[in-house]
């Protein structure tokens, strides 16, 4: 008798837990992100010239250069950290390249290794990739220069061209680096201050102060203030600030997986970029030097 209970226990046990099997299956679907799909590799023409899958970070061990590849990846990660001499806020590289630069409409780096020297309007000249880090040094991160000789330069530069390893040079993969937004809307700034209320201030702070972790280190952002971007930087422009913010904010409420389904408009986009943008935040010196030769994009802060 005592082992026919058993038995008994033992297929009721397995039925409870095949039931539960299939429940978590039907209410709680597989949450790993998806394979990194194949990208398009366009040439200059928009020509497809074949395909680019991103490598995965397990892959890097195996590289010749592994330890430097490695050190810029940790380095656009914990920036601020790591280069204190070269950081003068509380930035990381990745604040703005999210996910280690490797998605479409998050500021990628997968084209840059391949994309430089370039001609760039706000300099009005050619300039290396080296060059192009260095300006969010001094821009983005409100800081100083990163000697170009250095092992945290050669690291950098190493992460983004092993991300797009293999690619000719001059193309670039068809995912778009950013996202597009409407140009054309003028902000409503009451409108852009409760969104930011809303949706904004329980990671940002409600004054822009960002949100520290137990250790003082930033989990998000400032955006605004002494320790945010300076004026010259990239994201201090309106119409770029709201493309970034529309593709990826808040986090997990976005455009596709893995990180959600879209939120704001680009209305909504354009009134709180312009309610954060227009906050007081650091000068920056060279200002003047801007668009020496090129028109001054609309939404420049000076």
């Amino acid at each position: 008798m005592k082992h026919v209970m058993l038995i008994a226990g033992a297929a009721l046990a397995a039925l409870v837990l095949a039931g539960a099997g299939a429940w978590h299956h039907h209410n709680h679907p597989d949450l790993d992100a998806p394979a990194p799909a194949a990208m398009d590799v366009l040439d200059k023409q928009g020509k497809v010239l074949g395909q680019h899958v991103l490598p995965s970070a397990q892959e890097i061990a195996g590289l010749s250069n592994a330890e430097s590849v490695m050190l810029g990846r940790r380095l656009l990660n914990e920036t601020a950290r790591l280069l204190p001499d070269n950081v003068g806020n509380g930035l990381n590289c990745n604040s703005c390249h999210m996910a280690q630069g490797r998605f479409a409409l998050r500021n990628h780096y997968i084209n840059t290794g391949g994309n430089y020297p370039r001609y760039m309007p706000r300099p009005g000249k050619p300039i290396d990739l080296a060059e192009r880090i260095n300006g969010c040094f001094v821009r983005s991160m409100n800081g100083h220069k990163l000697a170009v000789d250095s092992a945290e330069m050669k690291g950098m530069l190493d992460y983004m061209h092993w991300l797009g390893q293999g690619m000719p040079q001059g193309s670039k993969v068809a995912g778009r680096t950013e996202g597009e937004i409407d140009q054309t809307l003028q902000p409503d700034p009451l409108r852009g201050e409760a969104i930011y209320a809303a949706q904004c201030a329980s990671c940002h702070g409600n004054d822009g102060e960002g949100m520290k972790d137990q250790f003082n280190e930033y989990l998000f952002p400032p955006l605004w203030g002494d320790d945010s971007f300076n004026i010259g930087a990239g994201m201090a422009r309106l119409y770029k600030a709201a493309a970034f913010v529309k593709y990826n904010m808040p986090l997990a409420v976005n455009q596709e997986p893995p990180f959600g389904q879209g939120e704001l408009s680009d209305q909504e986009a354009v009134d709180v970029a312009y309610y954060f943008t227009q906050k007081p935040r650091p000068d920056f010196a060279g200002k003047a030097n801007d668009w020496p030769r090129d028109k001054k994009p609309k939404d420049a802060r000076y």
